[in-house]
């Protein structure tokens, strides 16, 4: 049904508009607040918390924790907006189910087209390659432990993790997935819990490397380090579906976010400090982009924790990635089957073949393109550069100062402006460093290679 026709229907009939959006998913808005919180939780709190003790090492301690806590609140904030905004359209009779719809009732189309469609597919590129990458580099590393002098390489591993990927991502719908939310909290809670005591066990070893906190000595390097680790920070945080958590709720939805971001933002809190806490602590200016190939490094043949704690980490991570990864993957192939089989009048199974392809194909290039650069730690300050600092945190302001209209000497208003500028700032430099980083190491590592970040 079109949009207007959704509109005209409610209108009629005393009842709250939804989106056309909202109309054509598999939404159920019947959930609570702690539900949400659940949705939120998972959909955030994924393996790149591995990158954490890597992003402190470009900042330092004092830094890089203050860093940590200011992209805590700066995204709590940008969430709780975006919430506003989703509660103020709800209150005219306008309720969204998508981020881009949202952002096309607010900006206009043509922001919604160009930003948010945009900036949205990066994510879900970048998130998908990250978590193809990491899963292939948690496999490659266990099996280097078994089998030192093994013939296989990392890019034989993102091809068994795109090939269970390619299988599972399947599944009709992202409302299918929809049992993984509990399980993937509870996985990604023990996953957490597991390496920040595996990093603990490493720096009490008599094996561990000597401390060294110290930042690199040129500045033009310090800075671009800097840079990358905040984007980094910013991309363990990101979450581009807020709008579709929200759209759970049972209206009315108005508050019920606020109380999920707090419910999610307190395990966070424990789930990112402590894994970045420890790692640091461990492995100082020695840590690698992913904390387990410091947990288990190549040139010493042996691990610096116990052998079952890596070993359950590394299966509850894998299963987390797997999670994460569909996730993206299903809210792409929506965006693609929207655009190449709408208007189609050949029943579901004449469509079978032609989705199986094209799921199937698209897994295959996020595959290749993985394998082709190993370097995990880099893409998530790509991502997070170009991806989640505006999406997560520039365009949520945006929305909020259009929709609302606070008046321009306000506290709201002001803090926001200044929000805009430092993060537009924040992701431009970010983006260069990042970018930079992933030229380095390309120059320095051979294409589809055991690439060590």
């Amino acid at each position: 049904m079109p949009s207007s026709d959704v509109e005209a229907a409610a209108a009629g009939n005393g009842k709250q508009t939804v989106d056309a959006g909202a109309a054509s998913s598999a939404v159920e808005s019947r959930g609570t607040w702690w539900q949400a919180g659940f949705h939120m939780t998972t959909a955030t709190l994924g393996p790149a918390s591995l990158s954490l003790p890597y992003a402190l090492r470009g900042l330092g301690w004092a830094l890089g924790l203050a860093a940590l806590t200011a992209v805590a609140a700066v995204t709590f904030y940008a969430y709780f907006l975006v919430s506003r905004v989703l509660d103020h359209c709800e209150a005219a009779g306008r309720r969204h189910a998508r981020f881009r719809d949202l952002a096309a009732d607010v900006l206009g189309s043509k922001w919604a087209t160009c930003l948010v469609v945009t900036v949205q597919v990066a994510i879900n590129v970048g998130i998908s390659i990250g978590s193809i990458l990491l899963a292939a580099d948690c496999l490659e590393l266990t099996y280097s432990r078994h089998a030192p002098n093994g013939s296989l390489k990392l890019y034989h591993f993102v091809i068994m993790v795109a090939l269970v990927l390619a299988v599972l991502s399947q599944l009709p719908s992202l409302h299918s997935l929809r049992h993984i939310n509990v399980g993937s909290l509870l996985v990604s809670i023990g996953y957490t819990t597991l390496v920040s005591a595996a990093c603990i066990c490493a720096g009490l070893s008599s094996d561990a490397p000597a401390k060294d906190y110290s930042l690199s000595t040129s500045r033009s390097e310090r800075t671009f380090t800097a840079f990358l680790s905040v984007s980094i920070l910013t991309s363990v945080f990101g979450n581009s579906i807020l709008p579709e958590i929200q759209a759970t709720l049972a209206p009315p939805a108005g508050g019920k976010m606020t109380k999920a971001l707090v419910l999610s933002y307190s395990v966070f809190f424990l789930a990112f400090y402590f894994p970045a806490i420890a790692g640091y602590w461990a492995f100082g200016n020695q840590v690698r982009s992913n904390v387990m190939q410091s947990l288990l490094p190549a040139d010493t043949g042996s691990s610096l924790a116990p052998a079952w704690m890596l070993g359950l980490a590394v299966v509850l991570i894998l299963l987390q990635l797997i999670a994460i990864a569909l996730v993206y993957l299903q809210v792409t192939y929506e965006m693609m089957e929207r655009k190449l089989f709408a208007g189609g009048k050949a029943g579901r199974r004449s469509l079978l073949a032609p989705r199986v392809a094209l799921r199937a194909a698209y897994v295959a290039a996020l595959a290749f393109v993985a394998a082709m650069l190993p370097f995990f730690g880099e893409i998530q300050g790509v991502v997070g550069s170009v991806g989640y600092i505006p999406l997560d945190v520039v365009i949520p302001v945006v929305m909020y100062n259009v929709a609302l209209a606070p008046r321009r000497r306000s506290p709201a208003y002001v803090a926001n402006a200044a929000i805009i500028v430092a993060f537009v700032g924040l992701g431009a430099i970010g983006g260069v460093a990042s970018v930079r980083k992933l030229v380095l190491n390309a120059d320095r590592f051979k294409l589809f290679s055991n690439g060590r970040s």
